[in-house]
């Protein structure tokens, strides 16, 4: 089916503007930030119980963090919140719909992490927050959500580092996988058939992998693309991905590969949408019915689990 007609718009302002591949990362993270943050308007953000700033343990020192509690009392699940952007942009302020939509959608005390970006931080320093911080939230689960459910959630490389996180933190009982980036190197159609013109396109995410990575860096470290991992007792997941989207087929290869190891997996390429659209319903009625759905199937795993 064509593009939602909804994004039209929205793409046609975003090609208008100058590609982020040609920005420095610090003025990359300023757009995007004004896309996401100042473009968003306030009322389209789901209303949860409280919101306070937190610090977790990070590979290297403590991280700065952002803790979502839903309306009404405990125990909830504790869900580990990493953010997209290429491991190079966003922020706790730039995924704070995502946030708040877990948290008051799935009845979650969300724990939203700021872990180091590249170029400042190269890999494996995303994985290693990811990893540690996982771990800090799993001891202090009591401070948290209060009960021993634990999960993961992310968006694009928040879905990566999440997918990463898993598979090194023993314990974590669900995973959200929302577009994510699974097998850097990997040579999939969607990446030639959506390489441009769809929000994300592919000189970006060759950008954002040389800021991240550095040259001699190995891409089929499991820790910077989790399909090469080991599958086999991973926790059950839900995984989304979007038809107009480069990363689409790596994120269909991940539920597959979860699925072919014997892990629970419910996965969904949504007709017509692009990557970020977990950020565009306040544009798009078929982005915010797909975030409905996403949301309301990983409520239904976290009770399950």
């Amino acid at each position: 089916m064509p593009v939602d007609p909804s994004l039209a718009g929205l793409l046609e302002a975003i090609e208008a503007g100058t590609p982020m591949s040609e920005l420095s990362p610090a003025d990359a993270r300023t757009v995007f930030r004004a896309l996401t943050v100042d473009g968003r308007p306030p009322e389209t953000l789901a209303p949860v119980g409280s919101v306070a700033d937190d610090q977790v343990a990070g590979g290297a020192g403590p991280l700065a963090a952002r803790v979502y509690r839903p309306e009404g009392t405990g125990p909830f699940p504790t869900v580990v919140l990493l953010h997209g952007g290429g491991w190079v942009i966003g922020d706790l302020d730039t995924h704070a719909a995502m946030a708040r939509a877990i948290c008051a959608g799935a009845g979650a005390v969300v724990v939203a992490v700021d872990y180091r970006l590249g170029p400042e931080a190269r890999f494996p320093a995303a994985a290693e927050d990811a990893i540690a911080a996982v771990r800090d939230v799993q001891a202090r689960l009591a401070e948290y959500g209060g009960s021993e459910v634990l999960a993961v959630a992310g968006d694009s490389a928040g879905g990566n580092l999440s997918a990463v996180a898993a598979q090194h933190v023993p314990g974590v009982a669900a995973q959200l996988l929302v577009y994510p980036a699974t097998d850097v190197l990997g040579d999939y159609a969607s990446r030639k058939e959506n390489a441009s013109g769809y929000f994300l396109d592919e000189a970006t995410m060759v950008w954002f992998v040389g800021n991240y990575a550095d040259a001699d860096t190995d891409l089929t470290d499991p820790r910077i693309s989790p399909l090469h991992g080991t599958l086999a007792g991973q926790p059950p997941a839900v995984v989304v991905t979007a038809e107009f989207d480069p990363l689409r087929d790596e994120g269909v290869a991940y539920a597959d590969a979860l699925a072919a190891a014997g892990v629970p997996v419910q996965h969904e390429t949504y007709p017509g949408l692009i990557h970020g659209f977990f950020d565009m319903g306040p544009w798009s009625p078929a982005c915010q019915r797909a975030v409905d759905e996403t949301v309301a199937r990983f409520a239904a795993l976290l009770r399950s689990v």
